[in-house]
């Protein structure tokens, strides 16, 4: 762990920013940024947003960054950076599973108004059905107890989802990505049949993600306006254009300005990058060409910003998509912004 210095006060600055991600060797790096280059900044330690141990500081430094060996690389922790009466709490976005790859928190977004994205409430995911035991100690440990499945029938019955506890809420809301869904797709690809894979067929898969299935997309917004049902997780199969429709409707609600809706979205490319090699075999031995489907593995800046811009387009923006698409009100708009922003 990075030696504590030793000060007497914590020299008072604005925190803008930080950032937690592992570098390596089980090491994980905290970095801040401040109003004022040099900002001194406490780090205090909990296993939820809401059980940060403030009695004992895990390090004191005016470094901008340090970084943590001793804690456990594979489970949950969270941090709060404090400065003076300015603090932030992070943590590492993703969630080192062994059954999925891009399982990820949705928190620490900032919005327009100044307020982030609560961490710990609302996760976006790849496919569950290969969780391991430990994987769901961890989800059980953080409380995830509401599972979103926008799957359809035939992808779920090759992998149903192993969730955390017996009595897991989980929300069965098919969304079909395209023309065909991703059973159907892959089966046509192994006939040959790739007229229908053409440059255009991703971007119109994700506007009518929001055209064909508001309705989803509504019972995800209702089920987070319920924040005693706890923490919520929404996947699909790779967690990238399914999933990538909700999280980016959810954030732009929110608040979170276009450009970190857009990274976020960016994020599935590396996190699911270290499964290309095996899927590009995969498609080879059966006879596929990997370039060919290479945009149906991977997730398209172009995609999202197109969803972006048809939604300013058509609603003027994703608050008002939900208020002409579906039964939300600006009522529940606002009450959601007060439900995942920080206070």
């Amino acid at each position: 762990m990075e030696k504590m210095k030793n000060t007497n006060r914590c020299r008072a600055f604005t925190i803008v920013d930080v950032a937690a991600l592992q570098i390596g060797g089980g090491v994980l790096r905290i970095c801040w940024e401040t109003n004022d280059p040099g900002g001194e900044a406490i780090i205090y330690h909990g296993r939820s947003p809401d059980a940060i141990d403030r009695r004992t500081p895990l390090a004191v430094s005016d470094d901008g960054c340090v970084d943590i060996d001793w804690l456990d690389p594979r489970a949950r922790h969270y941090f709060e950076v404090v400065s003076g009466k300015s603090r932030m709490i992070v943590a590492e976005r993703r969630l080192h599973l062994d059954g999925a790859v891009n399982f990820r928190d949705l928190g620490g977004y900032g919005a327009r108004d100044g307020r982030r994205v609560r961490w710990g409430r609302v996760f976006r995911s790849d496919g569950l059905g290969k969780l391991s035991e430990r994987d769901l100690a961890l989800l059980r440990e953080m409380n995830v107890r509401r599972v979103v499945d926008f799957r359809t029938d035939s992808e779920i019955a090759n992998s149903p989802d192993r969730l955390p506890v017996d009595d897991t809420a989980y929300i069965h809301l098919p969304v079909t990505h395209g023309k065909y869904d991703f059973g159907e797709a892959v089966k046509r690809l192994r006939e040959g049949d790739t007229d229908w894979l053409n440059p255009d067929f991703m971007v119109d898969g994700y506007i009518g993600n929001i055209e064909s299935f508001a309705p989803a997309w509504e019972r995800v917004v209702f089920e987070l306006l319920d924040p005693e049902g706890g923490p919520l997780v929404f996947h699909c199969t790779g967690g990238k254009d399914r999933t990538g429709t909700c999280a980016a409707l959810i954030l732009l609600v929110v608040g979170v300005p276009e450009e970190a809706v857009i990274d976020d979205h960016q994020l599935s490319n590396i996190y699911i990058a270290e499964l290309l090699p095996d899927l590009y075999r995969l498609m080879s031995g059966q006879g596929i060409d990997p370039d060919c489907v290479f945009p149906y593995l991977t997730a398209p800046r172009d995609c999202i910003e197109a969803v972006i811009e048809h939604i300013k387009t058509r609603y003027g923006s994703a608050a008002g998509y939900f208020l002409e698409r579906t039964d939300l009100t600006e009522e529940d708009m606002e009450r959601l912004r007060d439900i995942l922003l920080e206070t």
